[in-house]
């Protein structure tokens, strides 16, 4: 599969995403971390099932906004500005995923690890998404938490649309045995 980079992050995405309103907003740094980190944190969370690795992620991600600002000047508006977030968000957390540090280590309390942190977690929902995979996490997590559609997710996954559609009726099969389980 092949890696999109921030700087490879084409207006392609962004003309499709764009609402007929959509214009580039001129925030500065910290208004776009008030009002984009949320969103970045809980993506890195879902893909990284760690605080401690989401809080690095979302770290890593701003910093390279801030690096690129004068390329962000490029963004066509404020839908392109998050789905660039959203994109940088994913390969930051594929790069620590894959990174050898991360796949020999493990959390000191795993119990930890899983705490709630929004209202949605305490239900047993939440559990269950991160019992997933992480391919399914993350489609699950764009297309329902993010609003954004089949298409769109296909894009920031640079995946085909029938692969998106396919992950999403898995992980949604999945998660009804989890949650069935649990029940019984």
């Amino acid at each position: 599969m092949k890696k999109i980079y921030d700087a490879d992050f084409t207006n392609g995405f962004a003309e499709e995403h764009e609402k007929p309103n959509d214009v580039l907003l001129p925030l500065t740094a910290a208004e776009v971390f008030g009002r984009y980190s949320d969103m970045v944190y809980r993506l890195a969370l879902s893909r990284t099932k760690s605080r401690d690795d989401a809080e690095d992620v979302m770290q890593e991600v701003f910093v390279r906004y801030v690096r690129n600002e004068r390329k962000s000047e490029g963004f066509s508006g404020e839908g392109h500005r998050r789905a660039w977030l959203l994109r940088v968000t994913i390969n930051c957390s594929a790069s620590l995923l894959s990174s050898l540090w991360a796949r020999r280590t493990q959390p000191l309390n795993e119990e930890r690890e899983s705490e709630a942190t929004y209202e949605e977690e305490t239900s047993g929902v939440y559990e269950a998404v991160m019992a997933l995979p992480d391919k399914y996490r993350t489609i699950l997590h764009l297309f329902y938490y993010e609003d954004y559609s089949i298409a769109e997710t296909a894009k920031l996954c640079d995946i085909p649309e029938a692969t998106v559609k396919t992950r999403l009726h898995r992980a949604r099969a999945k998660l009804q045995k989890i949650l069935e389980k649990g029940r019984l």
